[in-house]
């Protein structure tokens, strides 16, 4: 092998083609770059990496559960354009990588990219034929995969997807209708409220430490001594971890109880014990950097 680990990294920066392709370009020029970039433009990956710049911060959350191998996965795959992520060609396809997770379980997304999808294709290949054929830079951005007792809730046509995980002590009541109801309304609050942890004890302390400074120094701007200021911190802190912790919040449908409280009064009428083990929301392109334009120079770019 006349190449390295950092060749295949500079080339797929230069080219944005997959690590796989990368390889065997480099491998097949004898590590040469100029020539491995040729090689990819003759294979037509090039079409592909034109596009690759472009901000692709629309697209599709999907949530997919195998009810028979009790495994799920939450997958946000980035496109252009809203119109694109409406198109059933997209669609098919973010269902069939979601199959290659559910099935293979790759640690991560560049290990999913060099799974097989179909006979001798691999996802990564998928990918930039879908490139190509659809016109759009597209981007499988991030998952997450659960095995358990799990339930999936997807809002606004694939703009935000949740998937939970639960611990039963009775693992038949999972098919009973309250429960589902029961998961469903825990999926849904997850979904509308947004809460960034489980529980209070899963909080970093460096988290908790950085907001106790923060409403201190709001306490004494506020002009309070010393000592009540921190009497106050003290209770902030606990409003914080009930507004974050999906625990400690109040049920958005009976804001007299907790989440804990619902999940506690569903136990109790199922005769088992319920216990919300971990949870994943993914928003459609959550911290990307959004494409604007104004309708002059949609229009423009249209008329070239």
């Amino acid at each position: 092998m006349n190449f390295t680990a950092q060749d295949v990294k500079e080339l797929r920066e230069k080219t944005g083609c997959g690590m796989m392709d990368c390889k065997k370009a480099l491998a097949a020029t004898d590590g040469d770059m100029e020539k491995a970039i040729e090689f990819l433009r003759e294979k037509g990956l090039a079409t592909a990496a034109k596009k690759a710049g472009r901000i692709a911060s629309e697209g599709l959350v999907t949530v997919s559960i195998c009810d028979e191998c009790k495994a799920g996965v939450v997958l946000e795959v980035n496109a252009e354009t809203d119109f694109v992520a409406k198109n059933e060609e997209f669609r098919n396809f973010v269902q069939a990588v979601a199959t290659v997770i559910l099935k293979k379980n790759p640690a991560d997304v560049e290990a999913l990219l060099a799974l097989e999808m179909e006979a001798g294709k691999t996802v990564d290949a998928a990918l930039k034929e879908k490139i190509a054929t659809i016109g759009e830079n597209m981007n499988i951005r991030r998952f997450v995969r659960y095995e358990g007792n799990l339930i999936g809730y997807v809002h606004g046509e694939g703009r935000i997807g949740v998937m939970v995980k639960f611990n039963v002590g009775n693992e038949a009541v999972c098919a009973n209708e309250e429960f589902v109801a029961y998961a469903k309304n825990v999926a849904m609050q997850i979904a509308a409220i947004n809460p960034a942890f489980l529980k209070r004890e899963e909080v970093p302390s460096e988290v908790v430490e950085k907001e106790k400074e923060i409403l201190m120094a709001q306490a004494i701007n506020e002009g309070k001594p010393a000592a009540i200021a921190e009497k106050m911190v003290a209770g902030r802190i606990q409003k914080y971890y009930k507004e974050n912790c999906l625990v400690e919040q109040e049920y958005v449908k009976n804001p007299d109880q907790t989440v804990k409280a619902y999940t506690e009064e569903v136990a109790k009428s199922l005769d088992t014990t319920i216990e919300i083990a971990c949870f994943a929301r993914l928003e459609r392109g959550e911290g990307l950097e959004k494409k604007e334009e104004n309708f002059a120079d949609e229009v423009a770019n249209m008329m070239k």
